[in-house]
């Protein structure tokens, strides 16, 4: 199975289609009848996570009618969709609006994260940013590149390593369990700066692109980090699960890290993660 330049084209124009004719529109605009809960008042869907999957979803299978869909607003309906990746001959992995809870809330801290892989490995990854218009492109061995909405365009690169006392980094401990947060909190104290986004999409943009030096989650659903992982690791960033082991299409087990190199991998494993 290949995958082309067109059809990379292809997927960029129909995520920015989708945030341009179904999410923009409805942002800061939505009735409260257009929220709903799915697991806490932190796990939300709106009528544009649900309109803007469809709309990318339908393109796809358009295009690639023997696709297999893995988008996570219809991931309730059928939970077998995630472990099929593995064998998948080409798949697709959609997450409308990553950071639903900023975007309902009214705070331009989301985005769009679509993955390509092909027999269990990603291929290609789109983040894009449906306020700005602006997308982040990785492809397999061919590195990350920032095309602007304007139409410039720069290859992306993450930051150097540096020690632990000058990295800005982010750790999602939302979803680490309870025991756990007081010391993910006490050990990010030992950083620079930690910030919190609740959005994967921009945590992997920023980390991606050198403005931030790590990050690092306990939950691991492939719509929050497929193409971001994929990004990361073309714009020479090291990725791994907690274990040291890569972190592939559908896994759903331990954490991930994303550091600047192995050895600050290594080193935030430890002070960080506390590993």
């Amino acid at each position: 199975m290949t995958f082309s330049d067109s059809d990379l084209d292809f997927l960029i124009a129909t995520v920015t289609d989708a945030g341009v004719n179904e999410i923009m529109p409805r942002f800061r605009n939505l009735s409260a009848s257009a929220i709903s809960e799915k697991t806490s008042v932190i796990d939300l869907v709106t009528e544009a996570d649900i309109l803007a999957e469809k709309h990318i979803t339908a393109a796809i299978l358009e295009r690639f009618p023997k696709a297999h869909i893995v988008g996570e607003e219809t991931y309730d309906s059928d939970h077998s969709v995630i472990p099929a990746l593995v064998d998948a001959e080409l798949a697709f992995v959609i997450d409308p609006i990553d950071g639903t809870f900023n975007y309902a809330s009214g705070f331009p801290a989301f985005g769009t994260l679509l993955a390509v892989t092909i027999k269990g490995e990603t291929v290609a990854g789109i983040i894009h940013d449906p306020v700005m218009g602006d997308t982040i492109v990785s492809v397999k061995g061919a590195g990350a590149t920032l095309k602007r909405k304007q139409g410039t365009e720069a290859k992306v690169q993450v930051a150097e390593a540096v020690d632990l006392s000058q990295m800005v980094g982010l750790y999602s401990w939302g979803a680490t369990h309870p025991d756990r947060r007081p010391v993910i909190a006490a050990n990010m104290t030992k950083a620079k700066m930690a910030l919190s986004l609740n959005c994967s999409a921009h945590e992997y943009w920023l980390v991606s692109s050198g403005k931030l030096h790590f990050i690092g989650h306990e939950k691991l659903m492939p719509w929050d980090h497929l193409a971001g992982v994929l990004t990361h690791q073309e714009a020479g960033g090291y990725t791994a699960k907690f274990d040291g082991t890569p972190y592939r299409p559908g896994d759903l087990t331990g954490g991930i890290l994303s550091a600047p190199d192995k050895e600050s991998w290594k080193m935030l494993r430890r002070e960080i993660v506390g590993l």
